[in-house]
């Protein structure tokens, strides 16, 4: 007889769910940082440009953002085991393309496809632990494993970029996240249970079409501002965007099978939990991505110091999120509204450079942040897919992560243009500068996110 509150051992199929969905979302983590380790070197043996570089640091964001909610919906609609095994071998096929091109159009055009397959992976992995584990400390522990694995991924990816990229072998980092995405595609076909799939539902295909478009040309336009706001391609994709996402809101609402219902936007906790995983990728994210770039561009730091700062940070992360299982009965709201307050005082902790500093300074923020961060990932991981119905767990999943890369894409891009506008000559005194109003601007941001989450009631679904 098991003893009242103690846990129970999950049984096999949730154990080989969980240990699937955490390791295919720490591929894809690791495969999201690897152009910070490998970018420069990119950059260079193909010759590519400014224009070329940013791109090379957001394709994966934009394809990422575009395709998650695409791929929650499908997930509900076709499967969720086969839609996470095609996301894998999509995001291998990126990688071969990163791998063997010859020109910086190649790379972009690969980095893109491995956001729409990475897309796949993680909308489809909380989907397939929600319908894993039942409501409850069951789900909320799976809930927090599968968030150290994007906090483990974060970190590894830099280190296993850096280890694999001996000099020019910028290309060995793409074959290996090839090889792993065939195994783990091959794996999931055989060890996972098919769960979703509904044959009488039909698939808004105009819904896609304009999230997916609005998204994409957003972000292009976005991305594209970083070489001035008033260039012609910048304002008519800003303005594509715009009016593609406008368009959809009454194109949903005339769907009798949207694959969002805007309804839930109305649940306080879905909102909440949007608004948590928007304001973690805008800042917490859109900031850390580019903590290797002004370490060794404004510090002269290596790439190898680099590396192991942001690899604290991760393993800080990531124990943060598996010790967040034995906090029995916090309310979810509670817990992100509190992990955003911690890394607003992380964030905050980031803007102590200046030209006679070291890389060790950062080291009190990146471990403050990692607390937060580990918290927030952990507690988006249970309520994503706490206020929709479980059949729907997939839209709720890939709501939530799109919120998450959506906010991550617009804040590298607005990282980027704040550091540049310190340093419009380039300078290190200027860069450093811009970094530290970069850093207090984000903590000042997720500040007003914690509180606007704490004061969140959330009603869940029964």
């Amino acid at each position: 007889m098991t003893a009242v509150g103690a846990p129970v051992r999950a049984t096999p199929e949730q154990a080989r769910t969980l240990l699937m969905a955490s390791l295919a979302t720490l591929l894809v983590l690791v495969t999201f940082v690897t152009p910070l380790a490998t970018g420069v070197r990119t950059t260079a043996d193909l010759d590519a440009g400014p224009g070329a570089q940013a791109w090379l640091l957001s394709a994966m964001s934009v394809g990422l953002a575009a395709a998650l909610l695409t791929a929650g919906v499908l997930a509900d609609d076709l499967g969720r085991r086969r839609v996470f095994a095609g996301g894998l071998g999509v995001l291998g096929v990126g990688a071969v393309v990163v791998a063997a091109a010859s020109s910086p159009a190649l790379v972009i055009t690969g980095r893109l496809l491995q956001g729409v397959g990475g897309a796949a992976v993680v909308a489809c992995a909380l989907g397939l632990i929600g319908h894993a584990f039942p409501a409850g400390p069951a789900r909320s522990r799976a809930a927090a494993v599968w968030g150290a694995s994007v906090g483990a991924g974060t970190g590894l990816g830099g280190l296993i970029a850096a280890g694999l990229d001996p000099g020019e072998g910028w290309r060995t980092t793409y074959w290996a996240t090839a090889a792993a995405a065939v195994v783990l595609a091959v794996a999931a076909q055989r060890v996972l249970a098919e769960s979703g799939g509904r044959a009488d539902r039909r698939v808004d295909i105009a819904g896609i079409l304009l999230l997916a478009g609005g998204i994409s040309a957003l972000l292009a336009g976005l991305v594209q501002s970083r070489t001035g706001w008033r260039q012609l391609p910048v304002v008519v994709l800003l303005a594509l965007g715009v009016l593609l996402l406008a368009a959809f809101v009454p194109a949903e609402l005339r769907q009798v099978a949207p694959m969002i219902d805007l309804r839930l936007f109305r649940i306080p906790g879905f909102l909440a939990a949007t608004v948590g995983a928007f304001v973690t990728g805008a800042t917490v994210v859109g900031l850390s991505s580019y903590v290797p770039t002004v370490l060794q561009r404004g510090l002269g730091e290596s790439l190898l110091t680099a590396t192991l700062l942001v690899l604290v940070w991760s393993a800080v992360s990531t124990a943060t999120a598996l010790g967040v299982r034995f906090l029995p009965g916090l309310d979810g709201r509670v817990l992100l509204a509190l992990a955003l307050a911690v890394c607003a005082v992380g964030l905050a902790g980031y803007a102590v450079l200046g030209e006679d500093a070291s890389g060790a300074r950062l080291l009190p923020g990146l471990v403050v942040l990692g607390v937060g961060y580990g918290a927030a990932n952990a507690a988006l991981g249970r309520e994503a897919v706490a206020y929709v119905p479980a059949a729907r767990a997939g839209m709720g999943s890939g709501a939530n992560n799109t919120a998450r890369y959506l906010g991550a894409a617009i804040g590298v891009t607005l990282v980027v243009l704040v550091v540049g506008a310190g340093s419009p000559a380039g300078t290190t005194e200027g860069l450093l500068a811009g970094w530290d109003r970069a850093a207090l601007g984000g903590a000042v941001v997720t500040l007003l996110g914690a509180l606007l989450v704490a004061v969140i009631r959330p009603a869940r679904i029964r």
